[in-house]
Formats: C-alpha cells, sequence, structure tokens
C-alpha cells in the first residue's frame, strides 16, 4: 500500500512541531502534498525557504481558549501528536511537569478535536509505557506520564468514539536536536574533535539491549498507520533488531574515527532465560513498509549533524 495516495491533499495537524520528530514529520508530510499545520510551544520555526504548504502555530496545549480555535482554523483530516516531554532524569526532578505536559496537555488536545469526530488521531507513546494493572510498577514518572497518556488514549476512544491510535516508537536516531543516546555520543564526539575535554561519558550497562529506528522511517510508519490503521489499536514502531549498548558506543566511535572516554555502570543484567522477545512491526509489515535507513547510515547522519553545529543542540 502507498501511504502517500491516501493522504495526498489532505489536512494534518502535528503537534511538538519544533522538536526533533516533529520537524521532520512537518517536511515528510508537506513533501507528500498535505497541507500541513505545525503546532509549537514557544517560538515558531525559521520558515524562510521552507514549504509553503507548512503554515505554524505557537500555543500552549493547555491553552483551552486558543487551542480549539487553531483545530477549527486547521480543521485536521489527520492529527499526529508528538508534544511532550521524554527525559527520563528530568522526569524525576520534576514529575509535575510530566503529568502536566504528557498527560493533561493530551486531554486537552483530545477535548478540542471533539468536533471532529471523522479525524484520525495517532498518538506517539513510548515503549516505556507499562500496563495499568496491578501490580502498578513504572519505573521512573516519565513512564507513568506515558502509561497514563496510552490508557487515557484508549478509554476516551471508547468513551466518545473517536478514532485514536498509539503509536510505540523504539529509540528513534537521525539528525537533529535529539537528546537519544546515539545523539548524545555523537555530540561528545564533535566536542571531542573540537579539543574540549568533557567527563567520561555515563552509560548504565555494556549488555542492556534496546531497538534503534531512524525518525525518517519512524515518520513514514507513522503516515502509514494514520492512512491504514485501526481505531483503538497500538502498534510498535522499530526496526525488530536490538543491539546492546556497548555495540552501539562502539559503532559511533568507529564511524566517526574518534575515540571519547566512557564510565560504564557497575552491574550488568542477568540473563534469566525468560527475556522478552524483541518488538516486531507486525502490522506495518503487513503494509508494506519497512526501514530503509540502515543503523550504520542513521549514525553517520547524527555524527555529520554534530560536527555541522559544532557540538550544540540547535
Amino acid at each position: 500500500m502507498d501511504e502517500g495516495e491516501a493522504l495526498l491533499g489532505r489536512a494534518i495537524l502535528v503537534t511538538g512541531a519544533a522538536g526533533f520528530t516533529g520537524a521532520h514529520a512537518c517536511r515528510y508530510f508537506a513533501g507528500l502534498g498535505m497541507k500541513v499545520a505545525g503546532l509549537v510551544h514557544n517560538r515558531i520555526p525559521d520558515t524562510s525557504g521552507a514549504d509553503a504548504r507548512i503554515r505554524y502555530y505557537s500555543c500552549d496545549l493547555l491553552d483551552s481558549r486558543q487551542l480549539p480555535a487553531i483545530v477549527r482554523e486547521a480543521a485536521p483530516d489527520y492529527v499526529l501528536h508528538l508534544g511532550g516531554k521524554n527525559s527520563v532524569p528530568e522526569s524525576w526532578d520534576d514529575p509535575l511537569l510530566y503529568m502536566q505536559t504528557n498527560v493533561f496537555s493530551l486531554l486537552s488536545l483530545l477535548e478540542a478535536l471533539r468536533p471532529f469526530p471523522d479525524c484520525r488521531v495517532l498518538i506517539a507513546g513510548s515503549r516505556l509505557s507499562v500496563p495499568l494493572a496491578p501490580p502498578y510498577r513504572p519505573p521512573h514518572p516519565y513512564s507513568l506520564s506515558k502509561s497514563l497518556q496510552k490508557a487515557i488514549a484508549l478509554t476516551w476512544q471508547a468513551l466518545f468514539n473517536q478514532f485514536i491510535m498509539v503509536a510505540e516508537p523504539s529509540n528513534l536516531t537521525g539528525p537533529g536536536p535529539s537528546t537519544g543516546i546515539c545523539s548524545l555520543l555523537a555530540r561528545r564526539v564533535a566536542r571531542a574533535e573540537l579539543g574540549f575535554t568533557d567527563e567520561p561519558f555515563r552509560l548504565s550497562s555494556r549488555l542492556v539491549r534496546r531497538d534503534f529506528l531512524d525518525v525518517r522511517d519512524a515518520v513514514r510508519a507513522y503516515g502509514y498507520l494514520l492512512a491504514y490503521g485501526r481505531s483503538g489499536e497500538e502498534y510498535p514502531v522499530c526496526s525488530g533488531q536490538e543491539r546492546n549498548l556497548l555495540e552501539v558506543a562502539e559503532a559511533v566511535q568507529q564511524l566517526a574515527g574518534t575515540r571519547i572516554p566512557l564510565q560504564w555502570g557497575d552491574s550488568d543484567p542477568q540473563p534469566s532465560g525468560g527475556e522478552a522477545k524483541p518488538a516486531e512491526p507486525e502490522f506495518l509489515s503487513r503494509l508494506g513498509w519497512k526501514p530503509l535507513i540502515p543503523f550504520s547510515a542513521s549514525l553517520t547522519d547524527v555524527i555529520g549533524y554534530f560536527r555541522g553545529t559544532k557540538g550544540e543542540f540547535r
């Protein structure tokens, strides 16, 4: 199936449009011929040379007056909700902020969309969410906020018969101001090449395994889900291949040709014989989606991005 044909000429509202994934999403959907409305929290991005089909709005998702007005003006056929916070350490420092940003903002958005019952809504959740059933054991406030977000989204879908889906992306890589592990390593490499002497980069464990997917492949997957996904469903968005953090750190350094000091955690997970299998994007695969950007190419682009910004987030 071709998501481009289904989405051509339709209107989409993207929240978090100035963020790492949001910026890629706006460009991608504009390239498909969609009318793109990008919602940002603070400063509207520099639009010089930008695609004319992207219109940016600055709005707090909790603004109960401005948000509905923007939704009415955008009149979206589709909504991709990417806005929110996603730092585990920061969530420990300010858990209330994470509840407000990831939970209450979603409620505000869904309420603003109620007059548009035919609008198809895709919420970018997290693979770190946990089932909200006893025993409640989210490992950190960020996980709690994303677990509540998913529960609210799917419950809202049932209560109000809105078309709502949840995507659960793995660790996204690729060029842009991401704070993911690959970007943080590439940033350290870029700083080392400029002569900065930083403290050793701390990683939790050599053997922790994670799935990595290029953000551009993830955005393509979101397009497929918006076009063909089913309401009330949740979908993993991932490569289906896991790598341990030692492999990731070595790959970044080898591709860059630069070594950086690393500091590993004291303990590694012990095999229990009952480890969960890697997630598989089965529904997306049936639609014809598959990752197109190899992990090494994605890392090369990340390194190039931070070399271009001289190790800064821009």
